[in-house]
């Protein structure tokens, strides 16, 4: 699955989500912590939201990130690189530091048509 299906159906399910919780746009932004234009970016397709703000969604909506992910088309990967766990488990960096080597590296990854890590439930930071 591509980054724009993803942000497509990844949007949908937010949006439906959020109509069934009977939350307007301004409150459900609210309660993530992010603004109405960037939610109505989500919800269109238009965005792809960071892990962060993806697992706050996960938490306003009672679910995880995962089953919001799993919803939106989104395999599991069955083991992530050695690279990854690495960044993920070094202490010396600072949890930005880890999160920006991890975004880099997704970027060169999708560059080289591999599937992109999706978090594997715990925030890193």
């Amino acid at each position: 699955m591509n980054d724009r299906n993803f942000a497509e159906s990844l949007g949908e399910i937010v949006r439906r989500q959020r109509e069934l919780a009977n939350l307007s746009m301004r409150q459900f932004a609210k309660t993530v912590g992010i603004s109405n234009p960037y939610l109505s970016q989500i919800e269109r397709g238009l965005r792809e939201p960071s892990e962060q703000v993806a697992e706050a969604i996960a938490t306003a909506l009672q679910t995880s990130i995962e089953t919001l992910y799993r919803q939106a088309g989104v395999e599991d990967e069955p083991e992530e690189s050695a690279v990854a766990e690495a960044i993920a488990a070094d202490s010396s960096l600072t949890a930005r530091q880890r999160q920006s080597l991890l975004t880099s590296y997704d970027a060169f990854r999708a560059l080289n048509g591999h599937h992109r890590r999706r978090p594997r439930g715990s925030s890193r930071e």
